[in-house]
Formats: structure tokens, C-alpha cells, sequence
């Protein structure tokens, strides 16, 4: 079901869960919204990891996917409950699975992938009568008292049961509903299927944690903190079973074990809404610490260029456009720094940044796009101006600094830097705040700005020259700098004009 469901339905969801995303309430609705439809957290987990990794979502914002996919996943255990369990409609469906699978066979369009879903719906039901019956006979031989005394010990490792079966079928629902039929047969008593559900709970966090092997850093951090909010989530769980238990017989005395299946699946979309609770309001924190507990490794910049993505184009150049964008600040920044802008901006490592756009170009030599038209082929001839502008000012930053250094302690040009570290900062904050479109206008205005002085000022170094002022030699140097502070800012017209035409395809596209 959940194959058919995501080829059905997977590209719109996936499209919706980042273009809601926008805080962790937003994207724990969202992740519990596409967990549902998609009957699978790992799915909406591992699809969260792959966001992260190529910088279409940030990693606070997947902390609120993964957190929302946890309650989504209950859904599963719902549907088990209520209507294998209580409508029984295990023999009724056997025609809608005939269905699905003529759909299947024969169908075309979206025909196959409908018959698909709409098959596996109703396997469930069937595969739920079957554990019934096999329950039943196993409860002859598999009782309470041969599984682990309830005590903390005996919790603890019905917990790690409930860990292995997950991890062996790689689906927490079908260990959830086959505690459910074992309950229902009587094999395991109320307390023992609540810890082993507690233990298919975080055993469902394997999948993501497989998909963040090799990933980048951020991928990774979304992986593990998964795993770390699933064990909180088990931790409080294991805690609540008593008090849960308490609570029940309080208000309904005897109705626990006559309703021990929705008892049981309440009592999963319980602890796993509380840890929603818990968490949400501490997402940036609990995102701190798991950045300290992993921190960023490898090369400056790059990070994000993970080979496996070029099978992919389109989540290629996502990651090309978050590299290139990482670059782009510290670089601004180290412009206004050797323009005498020491308090608010700082030097970079030049030799790390000239890596990275090397690495950068690298990748982007091995994305192929097939054919010369089209979105993808725009953003990727916008990302290799981008790229080849970002070299040539990275080239005058490195060898040219020195007319940086003229440029500052020349009266006549003081205005023009003050102009470029200005323009800098607007586009820096401009970026941050997604309009593109206004860098770029700003940025060209100030290189036609200071187009417009160039004849003048050199007209005034030639004039001091000839009139004794100054040495050929400071005027010559002077001159190189008026020509150093030109490129530079057509360069950054040019970067920022590209970039505006790299998101403008971006657009086109969603």
C-alpha cells in the first residue's frame, strides 16, 4: 500500500511538506499529514534526511517533520484497531484486493499504482484475520507468563523484543499489529505489548538512521535526532505505562481489557503526542545541542555536494545552489574586510574558499542535464555564470589585494569603498530574506554608480601626476585600485543578476 500510495501521491506530497514547512509546528503537521497518507514514518523520515542534505529544508525545520511523523504513524494502528479488529473486515475484502490487482495488471496511467494501494488496504485486513487465527493457536503455547516478568527488567526487554521484530521487518505498523493480534488472542497481557510497541517505536528510527550513512552533516544530525527524540519518547513511555493503566480503570473500571486494542493504540498516539508536546517548544535548543554533539566536518562549503545526488539533477543543483550560496557571504564579508571594514566583517581563509569553488565546479561538471532546454538546463547554465564570477572575484580578493589597501588610504576613493561594503551588507541581509531580485538591483546600481566616476577619477590621477602632486609610481597605483574597485562591483552585479536568474528557474519549477 505504501509503494502505491507513494508513487500515486509521493512527488505532491513531498513537493507540500517543504513548501509548509516553515516553522516546527508546521512541519510536525506536515510530517504527521504525509506520514498518514503515506502509511509510513520511515518514508517521511528518509525523505526528510534526503531535504536536509541538499539544503531544501533547514535542520530545525526536519526537526518538526520527524517530531509530527511519530503521531502520523499511529494512524496505522487506528485503522488495525477500529476496523480489523472491531469490523472484522478481513473476508470482505478479499473482492477489493481482486480489484487492486486487475487495476494493477492491466490498468494505465495512475490506474496501476491506484489498484496497487487499494490492493495492499486491503491485505492488511486479510494479513490481520490470518494472525487472529494463527494468534489463537498460538496462545496455546505462547502465554504472558513464558515472556518476561513485568518488572523493570522484564519492561526493558520486551522493549529490545519489540526493537528487534522493527528491525527486522523494517515497519513498526506490522510489529504494532501484530501486538495488537497477539493481545487480542490473549498471548500477551496489556503491559507487554505496550512495552513492545514502545520498542517498535524507536526501532522505526533504524531506516533513517541507514539513509544518513555517508550523507552529509546535517543529514546526519537529522538521523540521530530521530533516534534520540524516539528513546525520550520510549524513556517517558516505559514511565506512563502504569499511570496510563491507573488512569483507565479510574474512569472506566473493567473496560481496559474488554477494549484492550484501542487501549493499546491510544496509549502509542499518547506517548508519542506528548513528546510532540514536549519538544516542539525547544526545537532550537534541542537543534543546538545535537549540532555540538555532531559538528561540522570535512570540507568548508561543500558539505552539501553528495555524490549520490547526480542521479537526481534537479536535488544536484539544489545542493550546488546551497554551496554556492555559503560561499557567497564570507566572501562579501571578506571584500568589506580589506576595504577597512574591520569591526562588522572579518578575512576569510582564502586557500579553503578557492577549494571549495574548485570542488564546486567539479560537481557541477558531472551533473548532466539531458537536453538543452527546459528548467533544469536555465539553473544550470545561471549556476555556471554565478560560479565563474564568484572565481574571478575570489581572484582579485587573492592577488589584487593590495589596491584594496591603495584604494583605502585614498581620499578620492573613500566614498566608492564605503559605496561597495554598503552594497555588500544589503545584499548579504537581502539574501537572507529571499529577495533576490532587489540584491540584484541594488548591486547593479552601484556598479553603473561607480561606472560613471571612473573617467573622472582617473582623469584626476592623470592630472596630479602631470602636475608634480604625485609620483608616476602612486598614480599608476591608484589607477590599478579604481580599476580593482570596478570589477569588483561588476562582478558582484554579475553574481547577484545570475543568482536572481538561478532562483527565477527555481520558481518556474515548483
Amino acid at each position: 500500500m505504501t509503494d502505491g500510495l507513494r508513487t500515486l501521491a509521493g512527488a505532491a506530497l513531498r513537493t507540500r511538506l517543504i513548501r509548509y514547512t516553515r516553522s516546527p509546528l508546521t512541519g510536525a503537521l506536515s510530517g504527521a499529514f504525509t506520514t498518514a497518507i503515506l502509511q509510513s514514518s520511515s518514508a517521511t523520515t528518509v525523505a526528510a534526511v534526503g531535504f536536509v542534505g541538499v539544503g531544501l529544508l533547514s535542520f530545525p525545520q526536519a526537526l518538526g517533520i520527524i517530531f509530527g511523523a511519530n503521531v502520523g504513524t499511529t494512524i496505522t494502528g487506528w485503522m488495525v484497531a477500529l476496523l480489523g479488529f472491531k469490523l472484522k473486515l478481513g473476508l470482505f475484502v478479499l473482492p477489493l484486493i481482486l480489484v487492486g490487482a486487475i487495476m494493477r495488471l492491466f490498468g494505465h496511467g495512475r490506474l496501476p499504482s491506484i489498484g496497487y494501494s487499494i490492493a495492499g488496504f486491503g491485505l492488511i485486513f486479510v494479513g490481520i484475520t490470518f494472525m487472529q487465527q494463527g494468534m489463537e493457536g498460538a496462545s496455546l503455547f505462547i502465554t504472558p507468563d513464558k515472556l518476561p516478568d513485568d518488572t523493570v527488567v522484564g519492561r526493558i526487554q520486551l522493549v529490545m523484543l519489540g526493537l528487534i521484530i522493527t528491525i527486522l521487518t523494517q515497519s513498526s505498523s506490522a510489529g504494532v499489529a501484530s501486538a495488537l493480534s497477539a493481545l487480542y488472542a490473549g498471548a500477551i497481557n496489556f503491559e507487554q505489548a505496550a512495552a513492545m510497541v514502545i520498542g517498535m517505536n524507536i526501532g522505526t528510527t533504524v531506516t533513517a538512521l541507514i539513509a544518513t550513512i555517508g550523507r552529509s552533516t546535517d543529514s546526519r544530525r537529522t538521523g540521530i535526532s530521530h533516534f534520540i527524540f524516539n528513546i525520550c519518547a520510549g524513556i517517558g513511555a516505559v514511565i506512563l505505562i502504569n499511570p496510563y493503566i491507573w488512569l483507565w480503570e479510574s474512569l472506566a473500571p473493567g473496560k481496559l481489557m474488554a477494549n484492550s486494542e484501542i487501549a493499546l493504540v491510544a496509549f502509542h498516539t499518547l506517548f508519542n503526542g506528548l513528546g510532540l508536546i514536549l519538544f516542539l517548544p525547544v526545537t532550537k535548543q534541542f537543534a543546538h545541542l545535537i549540532e555540538k554533539i555532531i559538528p561540522e566536518k570535512g570540507p568548508e562549503y561543500t558539505s552539501k555536494l553528495d555524490i549520490s545526488l547526480l542521479n537526481t539533477p534537479n536535488l544536484a543543483l539544489n545542493a550546488v545552489q546551497e554551496s554556492i550560496s555559503s560561499q557567497l557571504t564570507p566572501l562579501l564579508k571578506h571584500i568589506n574586510a580589506i576595504l577597512g571594514d574591520y569591526q562588522s566583517s572579518s578575512r576569510i581563509d582564502l586557500d579553503q574558499l578557492q577549494i571549495g569553488l574548485q570542488r564546486t565546479e567539479e560537481f557541477i561538471s558531472q551533473i548532466h542535464i539531458g537536453e538543452r532546454q527546459g528548467v533544469e538546463w536555465n539553473r544550470l547554465i545561471a549556476i555556471i555564470h554565478t560560479l565563474d564570477h564568484m572565481k574571478r572575484l575570489h581572484e582579485r580578493c587573492e592577488e589584487d589585494e593590495d589596491r584594496a589597501t591603495v584604494a583605502i588610504k585614498t581620499i578620492e576613493l573613500e566614498g566608492i569603498c564605503k559605496l561597495i561594503t554598503e552594497t555588500n551588507y544589503q545584499i548579504i541581509d537581502l539574501f537572507e530574506s529571499n529577495q533576490w531580485s532587489e540584491a540584484s538591483r541594488i548591486a547593479e546600481n552601484t556598479y553603473q554608480d561607480i561606472s560613471l566616476q571612473i573617467d573622472e577619477l582617473r582623469e584626476g590621477v592623470m592630472s596630479r601626476i602631470g602636475s608634480g602632486e604625485i609620483n608616476v609610481h602612486t598614480g599608476t597605483s591608484r589607477l590599478e585600485a579604481i580599476r580593482w574597485l570596478e570589477r569588483v562591483s561588476r562582478h558582484i552585479a554579475r553574481i547577484t543578476r545570475h543568482y536572481e536568474k538561478l532562483i527565477t528557474s527555481v520558481g518556474q519549477s515548483t
